[in-house]
């Protein structure tokens, strides 16, 4: 049997619950801090693919606190994408809102702001981060067509960057030299899965994040990309975004030598899973609707144990300032 928590979420496994369980972490009353917390690591262990394998390479005492913050973005994200109703959906977000905003006032109504509160508060959080995200997924029941790179841009400046600078913030970096550097690696990683993902959100939501200016520029039509047909054209297209995304990634690298230990560990782990599925995109020759580019676990075991390994040669060279990415 499955026991049920007072918030009526089971507390088996979050991980595989329905979307409304997830989404009713912000909407049910909180049972007490410690079931809170219980309930964003089971979400955040569980459900995000890479999550466990960070969370061992992360310090003790930042766990909770990741967990904390991925659960914000886990039921943020399920409430833009998941609920199938934009105005239910634009509802849902707009009380989110409401919630944060409430939470920076001392006030927590939910499980989830009653676990994330205490991370807020102990690290400083801003709340821009957090409505910058509320934001986007805002934006997602509004805009599924861009006409150009730059707003696409702006869309990961508030749907991934927020991420990253939260990150930094947990490990107790807020100044603006390591923020913008983490940004060039976000965007990245967002424009690596809009491009491993054409297929999926042109069939599943509609929406194309493709700039509207370069489909034209290389002949590329909406509806081959409905039908699925990766011809010479849109093969030239993904690789078009693929390199200017790859640049992204290269000007996010130096990021690394800034950090300390397992936190540098961590990002590198982002920032080679962003470049292997680029490289995974290059294999299926930049052909993004006949097959979803990923990477196998066996490569991502390599990513953990290169990353490690690079630790472990700076940690036999104090002076040593290069870290490969």
């Amino acid at each position: 049997m499955i026991a049920e928590s007072k918030s009526g979420i089971s507390s088996l496994d979050l991980a595989n619950a329905p979307t409304n369980a997830v989404i009713a972490l912000a909407i049910n009353p909180a049972g007490g801090l410690e079931q809170a917390r219980l309930h964003m690591r089971r979400l955040a262990l569980g459900h995000y693919e890479n999550f466990s394998v960070i969370s061992m390479v992360l310090p003790r005492r930042l766990r909770q606190d990741f967990c904390n913050v991925y659960a914000f973005c886990r039921v943020a994200d399920d409430m833009g994408d998941e609920v199938g109703d934009k105005h239910r959906s634009l509802e849902l977000l707009a009380d989110l809102r409401q919630q944060t905003l409430d939470c920076y006032a001392g006030k927590t109504r939910s499980e989830l702001f009653t676990a994330l509160s205490s991370t807020i508060e102990k690290h400083h959080l801003p709340a821009q981060p957090f409505l910058d995200l509320i934001d986007a997924f805002e934006q997602d029941q509004r805009v599924i067509r861009y006409e150009n790179y730059g707003q696409v841009l702006d869309y990961c400046r508030r749907s991934a960057n927020p991420v990253g600078r939260l990150v930094l913030y947990l490990c107790g970096f807020g100044d603006p030299v390591r923020q913008a550097l983490s940004d060039n690696i976000c965007t990245a990683l967002q424009l690596t899965n809009f491009w491993q993902d054409v297929k999926r959100d042109i069939v599943e939501r509609n929406r194309i994040y493709l700039p509207l200016d370069s489909m034209r520029q290389f002949n590329v039509a909406e509806q081959q990309i409905v039908d699925g047909r990766g011809d010479d054209n849109y093969r030239r297209l993904i690789r078009y975004e693929v390199d200017r995304t790859a640049e992204l990634f290269d000007q996010g690298a130096p990021l690394l030598n800034t950090l300390p230990g397992s936190v540098r560990m961590q990002v590198s782990l982002f920032l080679r899973g962003g470049r292997a599925i680029l490289q995974a995109i290059r294999d299926a020759d930049y052909d993004t609707l006949a097959v979803r580019p990923t990477i196998s676990k066996w490569n991502k075991a390599a990513l953990v144990l290169r990353a490690a390994a690079d630790q472990a040669r700076r940690t036999m060279r104090p002076g040593a300032t290069e870290v490969s990415a």
